[in-house]
Parts: structure tokens; sequence; C-alpha cells
């Protein structure tokens, strides 16, 4: 007899529908097969429901068991469809009926328990979507799933649950979605805790109120580090549409915990230099986010830039530009969002102390030029802001233990901050844009006009400083941020003079 239970895939953030056959056959031997390309974790399902409807007390029927996974030229990864295949058997051991209306999302305990299963929300939005009616999936993950509305979420925590729900037996009411606890803006650092640097804290509000990328330089103990994770204490909230944007990405990954629900706070990413470049923007045979999507709508912190393989940097280079990043195989292919403020930080030299005053740097001229030739032109050309981080001043520094200089916190910065970011919502209501930084070629002409004044004096900085068409527009955008954070309707001289002066020196 055949029995059908419908469930989903995932390729990248697309999500389909698996129509999950179950056929029992009257004669032949004894035997458990699953098709449809399945991976090792799906075709190990047949252990695992098994053993589970075993444990849970319900006799295995002794027959030919042949599931299909449909359609059959997509390629199937993960445990979730351990719950469809078992209750399609059950249906036909029990004598239920399987709501067509209903999706079967999750993964099986070997004692008939379903476990928390990534991508419950993917598989809500889905039902959603395609119409469905209802969702049967794991109580550990019901709470990350009723974020969706529109459809009844049925938590679940066995099979015997299950059973007895399908049969009628038992009463279940929808899951509610209950809020987490509401995160704090409380980052590593406080921008008061940082001893003066007051130039690349203004540098890092402006990249923090128009979501620029941003590349600090300094000698080491400069406080590169510090200020890099104090950036995440000025950022705003993410609105409803980020949050869910953010936490498909970790659901997919399974990065939300059990009982976990939507992400309030901006992502900060920190990955060591040794990580590989499918580990930075994602890969693998079966291709997974990378540490550019973990850090969509949030923050990517790529500390020692240099040290980084040169190929991981240039990796970066597209989804810098795009805002999203492809992975293809021969028989998949994954696409990923990947729009993050990105803050590096690097040393002048291999020492670290070409610029300090203080100490004398003992690095030739020759490992100076091989040391800067891993930041190639155009991954410089899509930073938008380069400062360097001079020494502590010793003096502020001991004025600021002794609690006696007076510094700016984070929420001050962040009032600021907020403010121009609501400047940009209003201004881009209409526009798929977010930040000014996210502005293409057709909206920085809709939206920056110059006066005869600015004009001239950009055309004097493309001469004088060579400017590429994509360097211009950065200062242009650079310079609407710098108007924002002043609540200037037009970009006057002094933001562009501003603007201009972010641009890479002598770091390239």
């Amino acid at each position: 007899m055949l029995i059908k239970a419908a469930s989903v895939s995932f390729a990248g953030m697309e999500t389909m529908k698996i129509d999950v056959e179950v056929n029992i056959a009257e004669k032949g031997l004894p035997a458990f097969e699953i098709v449809g390309l399945p991976d090792k974790a799906v075709a190990e399902s047949r252990e695992r429901v098994r053993t589970a409807l075993v444990n849970s007390g319900i006799s295995f029927p002794l027959r030919r068991i042949i599931v299909n996974l449909a359609p059959g030229d997509v390629p199937k990864c993960g445990a979730f469809y351990d719950l469809p295949i078992a209750v399609a058997i059950l249906s036909q051991i029990e004598g239920f009926e399987i709501p067509e209306e209903s999706l079967f999302f999750g993964e099986l305990s070997l004692d008939g328990s379903l476990r928390h299963t990534k991508g419950a929300l993917l598989a809500a939005l889905f039902a959603r979507e395609r119409g469905f009616n209802s969702i049967y999936l794991p109580d550990l993950s019901a709470n990350e799933a009723s974020v969706v509305s529109g459809i009844h979420v049925y938590a679940i925590s066995d099979l015997c649950h299950i059973r007895d729900v399908l049969k009628e037996e038992r009463q279940i009411s929808p899951a509610l979605y209950t809020p987490g606890p509401q995160e704090s803006h409380k980052a590593d650092f406080d921008m008061s805790d940082i001893m003066g640097q007051e130039q690349v804290k203004r540098a890092l509000e402006i990249a923090a109120a128009g979501g620029h990328n941003i590349l600090m330089v300094g000698s080491p103990g400069s406080g590169k580090t510090m200020l890099a994770r104090a950036l995440p204490g000025i950022l705003p909230s993410l609105n409803e549409e980020e949050s869910l944007e953010v936490t498909r990405i970790y659901s997919l990954s399974g990065n939300i915990p059990p009982g976990g629900t939507l992400i309030q706070k901006r992502p900060f990413r920190a990955p060591h230099h040794i990580i590989s470049r499918a580990g930075l923007v994602g890969g693998g045979s079966s291709p997974q986010p990378g540490e550019i999507s973990l850090a969509h709508r949030g923050v990517l912190f790529l500390d020692e830039f240099n040290e980084f393989p040169r190929a991981v940097i240039e990796a970066l280079r597209q989804p810098m530009e795009d805002g999203q990043l492809t992975i293809a195989r021969s028989r998949e292919r994954a696409t990923y969002p990947s729009r993050f403020i990105l803050v590096a930080a690097a040393n002048p030299c291999p020492c670290g102390y070409l610029y300090d005053e203080t100490k004398e740097c003992i690095c030739s001229p020759k490992e100076i030029h091989r040391y800067r030739k891993k930041l190639s032109g155009p991954i410089l050309d899509r930073i938008d802001i380069h400062i360097n981080v001079p020494a502590v001043d010793m003096n502020k520094l001991a004025r600021g233990l002794a609690g006696t200089a007076d510094r700016e916190s984070s929420a001050e910065i962040r009032s600021r901050v907020l403010k121009a970011r609501d400047i940009q919502s209003q201004r881009f209501s209409g526009d798929l844009i977010h930040t000014n930084s996210e502005m293409k070629n057709n909206a920085v002409q809709k939206y920056m006009e110059l006066n005869p004044s600015s004009l001239e004096l950009m055309m004097t900085a493309v001469e004088r400083f060579q400017l590429s068409a994509r360097s211009y527009l950065k200062v242009l955008k650079l310079a609407r941020t710098i108007a924002d954070l002043e609540s200037s309707r037009s970009i006057e001289d002094h933001h562009i003079a501003e603007a201009l002066q972010y641009r890479p020196e002598d770091f390239d």
C-alpha cells in the first residue's frame, strides 16, 4: 500500500516540497530501502525510524518497505525526513489518514522522541507560502516556527504523541509564539572605555550610521580590537524584516538553540585568520553558509587582516559588492545573503611598528611590500573608510584610568546613529535599500544631487587622487552618511572633504 506525507528540502535559502512516498508491499522479502538521491544522514533514517518505532512499543512491519523522496533528481540532505517517514509507516500500522494539507519535519531519537531540528523556520515559512494548513515538528523547534503567522504549528514530543493526535485520541492546540528575552545592546566594550582615539571613534560612528566597510591600520596595542568590539554597541537593533532574514540563516545552519526564537541583536562574527575559504564564504559538498552569511545585517570583524590567506581575502570581492553569494556545485546551487559591515584591522608592516613614534620598525622594504601585497587594489577599493589608528596617548590613558577624562559613551553615539538611520529609512522607503552603502548607481543619481561647489570639489579630488568610478561613488555615499549624521538635507563641501579623508593613502 502506498502512503504519502509532505516534507521539505533546502537548497541554500530556497525551500521546495518533497513528497515522502512510502510503499509497504504485501509480498516480497522483508527490506527497508530509501531512494531519491539521499545523503548519508537520510539513508541512516532507516535505522533511526525502525529503532524509534520499536522503542515506542510499536511493532515494526516485517515487510518490504520502499521510501521514495520525490522528486528523485534533487539531492536530499539532513535528518528531518525521519518524522514524515515514521508517520507514513505509522498510518499503515495504526490505520489513520495523513492530512494532505500538513507538512511533517523532524529528527528522531532512538527512544522515539523528537530532537531539535535545524531549518524549522524555513519549513514554516514555506508551509505558509504554499497554502499548507499546518506543520508538525519537534516541540523544541516549535517556538522558532510559531513566529510564522497564518498556519498551525503543532509541537510534537514523540511518536506516540503524534500517533494519538492523528488518530484523534488526543487533543492538541497550535503552539503559541513566546518572544525571547529582550537582547541588550551592550557590546564587549563601551566607547567610554577606550582612551583617546576620537578620530577612529568618529569613523566607526559613520560606518555604523551608513553601513560602510572600514579598515583600521595601526601598531599593536593601539586599540583596534577594542574599537571593533565596541562597534555593536552603537548599532541599531534589527528591524522585523532584518530579524527574519538573519534568523532564517541561523535556523538553516543550526545556530538557533532549542526553544529559541527570532534573533534581535545584530550578529558579530570574528573568525580567526586560519579560517578556510569555504569556512568564510560558505561551501562544502552540500553547500552551507559561511561566516559572511552568518554576519548578514551585522558585523564581520577580520583581525590581523593581512594574515588571512590571499585567496580567502579575494573571495570577499563579490559578496561585498553584491550583498549575496552563489555557490554552485554539479548537482545543486545555493545562494546566501551577505550584507554585512566589514571591519578589518591590520598592522602597517610585519613587525607592526612602521609608524610608531617610540619603537623602531625592523622590517625591510621587501618584507613590507610583500606584507601589503596580500591586500589587492580591488579589495581596498571596496572598503569605504581607511583610518590610521595611532598609538594611545599615555596622558589620555592616565587621565582615563584616574577617572578625570570626559568621554562619550556608546549610548550617546548610538542615539546619533539611530537618527541617521531613521533619515535613511524615510529616504529609501520605496526601495529595497536599508543604508546609504547599499545604493546602486541609479539610487546615487536619484538621491545625491551635488551643488556646483561640491561637484567642483569632487572633480578636483578625482583628478588629484586618481579615484576609480567605484571610489567616486563610495565617497559620495560616505558624504551622504556624514550629512545624515548632521541631519543635513544636502551634501555640503565639508561633508565631501571629510569623506575624502577616509580614502587610502599609503596602505595599498
